[in-house]
């Protein structure tokens, strides 16, 4: 049976004492929640707080980037060790917002800036190799834009992004990994991603990690994250291939978070 996980990604909300305040708040709700696996990723100027607000309770810190080099000149980046020292123990990895798939860039902005704020699918494989290397649990994404969607290509954007993410992996490495499909075009938009086709996706790259771990594909978690809120978790929670999601906009509240973790209990 796959413990249920609800990771709250705060993205580039919250200061230092908000993001206090509202992990206090979510500890209050749902700290003792031992039926979840529950996980605040908040800026890495919020960290500090969140990891200390939350230490002691049943909700861990976790970042939403991570340099795959322990350390050396490379201004503005943070390391696996740094994250572990502050007591993170999750990473978001390959989200889509940093891959560069998401939303409309500035129409001033120059071309070259947007490499910037892209992962591919090599430093997708990087990151997530050097977070299991110094003890964090990468939360990998993986999903398709609307054209894709469109083009009828999901599935293979879905498993190239998954079988590249898995290279040079051993099994146990991929087996101590969470996964995330994320259809691009519904994060942040109010879209979600229909139910049973969530679940058939999700069911299908459970099918790809198969290819590499065998029967301990069961033993993996795959979370849904594309506007999940309190509205519609318990029909994908309900789903037999969704252990969880990876939540925007509603896990910056605490109300609307603890919903989910409580919809997500239920399936437990």
């Amino acid at each position: 049976m796959r413990k249920p996980m609800m990771a709250g990604n705060w993205k580039m909300y919250k200061n230092r004492d908000e993001a206090r305040a509202l992990a206090q708040e979510i500890v209050a709700l749902v700290g003792a929640e031992e039926a979840v696996d529950i996980v605040l990723c908040a800026p890495f100027v919020d960290l500090c707080a969140v990891a200390k607000m939350t230490d002691g309770s049943k909700v861990s810190a976790g970042a939403q980037d991570v340099m795959w080099i322990d350390e050396g000149a490379y201004t503005g980046e943070v390391s696996t060790p740094m994250l572990v020292a502050v007591g993170c123990k999750y990473v978001i990895v390959g989200h889509s917002e940093r891959r560069g798939r998401f939303g409309v860039w500035p129409k001033d902005w120059p071309e070259e800036l947007h490499a910037v704020f892209m992962d591919n699918d090599v430093s997708v494989n990087w990151k997530a190799r050097a977070a299991l290397a110094g003890g964090l649990t990468p939360i990998i994404c993986c999903g398709e834009t609307i054209d894709e969607r469109h083009a009828g290509t999901t599935d293979t954007i879905v498993r190239g992004q998954i079988l590249a993410a898995m290279a040079e992996m051993t099994e146990e490495q991929i087996g101590a990994c969470v996964f995330a499909y994320e259809p691009v075009w519904a994060i942040g938009t109010g879209e979600v991603c229909e139910a049973d086709e969530a679940n058939r996706v999700c069911g299908m790259i459970r099918g790809v990690l198969a290819e590499r771990v065998c029967c301990g594909a069961q033993n993996i978690r795959i979370l849904y994250g594309g506007s999940m809120k309190p509205d519609n978790v318990d029909g994908l929670m309900v789903q037999p291939e969704i252990d969880g999601g990876l939540v925007g906009g509603a896990a910056l509240k605490a109300d609307s978070f603890a919903c989910l973790v409580t919809a997500a209990a239920k399936t437990a």
